[in-house]
């Protein structure tokens, strides 16, 4: 039989696989030989930015990854942290940014299926899921259509997986015209002695196959996620994955079955770059060769080669290093699942990386250097520029301020996204305590009578536009702030760097600029980096995406009475503004949306005032002072209030002080919060702020079907509940003038 993989090596065919000449000339160096087409297929794979993260490394490694709670930081398939009594939170982000634009429904689907899977990869059952969406323009002619089908995706894998969406965002600006950003958050449970990691141990043991089988949808998704857009586009849909849910039930079930056996070695989910990349992490993480046989590989395609086996990127396979006495178990547990289980090879003690096919040896690479010497580069970047300040004398009035309210709480960044989440299961598995809408999802941790677990995400992208490090802070210091408010001790993040093509110096100057930032608050707020992801290169014709580095973080409530919520205020309630008032205007959403400006310094964040202010707010919550809490963030105080009236059904009488009163409503300074207090516990609130050096106004009292603010405003809630809750789904109905609602 002749070798099929003798396919001629050309410039042109190295070009396409995403290598660079000099990236190439490594290779020929490291082998001595000119490789296979398979092996090309694997060296691309694997030295692709969204495998290697061979632009960003050298500023990852600046990150705060470790704590006292901290059990497995960035390099496993996901972080685990510790929450107390033998059990842990064990979570993830990532990005399924570039498949998510060409093919909608499946791009999101997937996204949602490999997060879980890195979840429940490491011995967790997944609780809990969050995304991040971004989209273009509302009146652009592909927005409607990419919103709809990333939702449909979302809701479509994690309802029929079983797990509840808790939280998210959703929001809209011209900059993501081209490349739409769906990040996919997971979040799962595990006891703290049954963790299971991905480096093999031993050698001549069996690594076996497990789950669905392998096609050729996803071959080449990590190179093709690793690349600008152009016109072109549509020729990648080959290139993305296709998601069958109810299969990862079966997958979950039967790891984590197979896992209490006592049979499992090491695992690995099958992601980006599929049984490439999983086989090559086990072995050289282990110090171990591994040789895989294809021939073995289940397969649901006639005649595939070795090359499209190992890059393939079908869904719901994993990887796994078997103890030899427990493979008839551990295949009696599989088969029961209805699933595919092969032994598809061994761990060697040669440090290589054979594949075998059709009887010919079609790869034959040494196995640390696939990983170890992927390219790093210390790109050029350039520091990026400041804007002049913009007192708030300098930003315009408006003339009325209640349409002027009305216009932002209906407008779509600001707008409600029950539209959204409706279509999610938020309450699947009976432990969510506050579904999405809200500062944060809560869900008990399931058979603990006390203990509940709070999920956010955060970002800012104009502020990291305007200000990198100063947007890098704040994306930290937002999601603290959210978990903070409903009464979540903060423990830890992960990220989701999404960034334009780092080959620009003023690009890779962002990415500089904002991880410092986010490293600076982690370390401020003892709130590290314990797994994350980074994409680049979305960009399209040259227009990069506004710089969205998105923070997920999770947060520990030790006693699940003890929270508060946006919507708790009762008649009578005192309200209380804790922190400054407003007076910055840059960057802000009144500016942008109002005015149609993007002007001005991004809103500075003082991380000592972030930490004081935050557990001052917390240790009220835990007292059982507060009734109801919202932390400020776009829109300023009178989107705060707004919302908190509207989540309440209640009306609210507030005075805001004295000064420049668009600067007060709408001003978007940092580190505050609104809280409603029972009327015999208010002076103690102020008293304790006082005594804490912690600035408050007395804003006035609940009550009423009204928010009136001072002789500014006077809106009915039924009439701001009203502007909030039509845009999306007059916007998905085709229903809204486009023109007059871009972002």
């Amino acid at each position: 039989m002749t070798n099929p993989d003798t396919r001629p090596i050309t410039p042109e065919l190295v070009a396409s696989h995403g290598l660079k000449p000099d990236e190439y000339q490594r290779i020929l160096d490291l082998i001595g030989r000119e490789p296979t087409f398979t092996e090309l297929g694997i060296f691309s794979a694997m030295w692709n930015e969204h495998c290697s993260y061979k632009s960003s490394k050298k500023w990852l490694r600046t990150l705060p990854t470790t704590g006292p709670q901290v059990i497995q930081g960035p390099g496993e398939n996901a972080g685990v942290v510790d929450i107390g009594d033998g059990e842990c939170v064990v979570f993830k982000m990532e990005s399924h940014n570039h498949p998510s634009y060409i093919e909608p429904y499946q791009g999101a689907a997937t996204g949602v299926g490999g997060i879980l899977r890195d979840v429940f990869t490491m011995g967790a059952r997944p609780i809990a899921a969050m995304n991040a969406l971004r989209f273009g323009d509302p009146a652009h002619p592909k927005t409607r259509h990419l919103v709809s089908g990333v939702v449909e995706g979302v809701g479509g894998y994690g309802n029929s997986f079983g797990v509840p969406t808790v939280g998210g965002e959703v929001n809209f600006d011209a900059r993501y015209n081209g490349n739409i950003l769906v990040n996919a958050f997971a979040a799962g449970l595990a006891r703290t002695d049954a963790i299971f990691y991905s480096k093999a141990e031993g050698v001549g043991l069996p690594v076996v196959y497990l789950g669905a089988k392998t096609g050729r949808d996803g071959v080449g998704g990590a190179t093709m996620a690793s690349a600008e857009f152009d016109e072109s586009i549509d020729e990648k849909r080959p290139t993305v994955q296709v998601g069958d849910p109810f299969t990862e039930k079966c997958l979950l079930e039967a790891s984590l079955e197979l896992m209490a056996s006592g049979a499992v070695i090491a695992i690995q989910d099958m992601g980006a770059a599929g049984l490439t990349c999983s086989a090559v992490e086990m072995g050289a993480k282990g110090d171990l060769g591994i040789e895989l046989n294809l021939d073995s590989v289940p397969v649901r395609e006639e005649r595939m080669t070795a090359y499209e086996m190992m890059l393939s990127e079908s869904q719901e396979r994993m990887l796994m290093v078997l103890r030899p006495e427990k493979e008839e178990e551990a295949e009696a547990i599989f088969r029961k699942w209805g699933l595919d289980f092969a032994i598809v090879g061994y761990t060697t003690d040669d440090l290589r990386f054979r594949v075998l096919h059709g009887g010919h040896e079609v790869a034959n690479l040494p196995i640390k250097d696939l990983g170890d010497q992927a390219p790093e580069y210390d790109r050029p970047w350039m520091e990026p520029g400041k804007h002049a300040p913009l007192p708030a004398a300098n930003v315009p009035e408006v003339a009325d301020y209640g349409a002027a309210l009305l216009q932002l709480v209906g407008s779509p960044d600001l707008s409600s996204r029950r539209w959204v989440y409706e279509q999610y299961d938020t309450l699947i598995q009976g432990n969510s305590l506050q579904v999405p809408g809200g500062d944060a999802g809560v869900v008990r941790v399931d058979g603990n009578r006390s203990k509940a677990l709070a999920f956010s995400s955060d970002v800012t992208p104009r502020y990291v536009e305007a200000d990198p490090y100063e947007g890098g802070k704040q994306a930290v210091a937002e999601c603290w702030r959210n978990l903070t408010a409903v009464g979540a001790e903060p423990l830890a993040a992960t990220d989701n760097l999404n960034f334009g093509n780092p080959e620009r110096p003023e690009i890779m100057g962002q990415l500089v600029k904002a991880i410092g930032g986010i490293g600076e608050a982690c370390r401020a707020l003892s709130f590290p980096i314990v797994s994350g992801n980074v994409s680049l290169y979305n960009e399209t014709n040259g227009q990069g995406i506004l710089p969205t580095p998105t923070i997920a973080g999770v947060g520990l409530i030790p006693d699940w009475t003890k929270t508060t919520k946006v919507g708790g205020m009762k008649d009578g309630d005192v309200l209380i503004l804790l922190g400054v008032d407003g007076t910055h205007l840059g960057q802000s959403i009144y500016l942008r949306d109002l005015h149609g400006r993007a002007d001005g310094p991004a809103p500075a964040v003082d991380l000592g005032v972030e930490k004081r202010n935050g557990n001052f707010v917390r240790s009220a919550i835990r007292n059982g002072q507060l009734t109801a809490c919202h932390d400020l963030s776009d829109g300023g105080l009178a989107i705060a209030l707004a919302e908190m009236c509207m989540a309440s059904g209640k009306g609210a009488t507030v005075e805001i002080g004295e000064g420049a009163p668009h600067a007060l409503l709408f001003g978007e300074d940092q580190s505050r919060y609104v809280v409603a207090v029972a009327p015999d516990a208010a002076n103690m609130i102020t008293l304790n702020a006082e005594g804490s050096g912690l600035p408050f106004r007395k804003l006035g009292t609940v009550g009423g079907n009204a928010l009136t603010i001072g002789g500014l405003l006077s809106i009915s809630v039924s009439d701001l509940t009203q502007a909030h809750e039509s845009w999306f789904p007059d916007y998905m109905s085709g229903h809204v003038d486009d023109k007059n609602q871009a972002a």
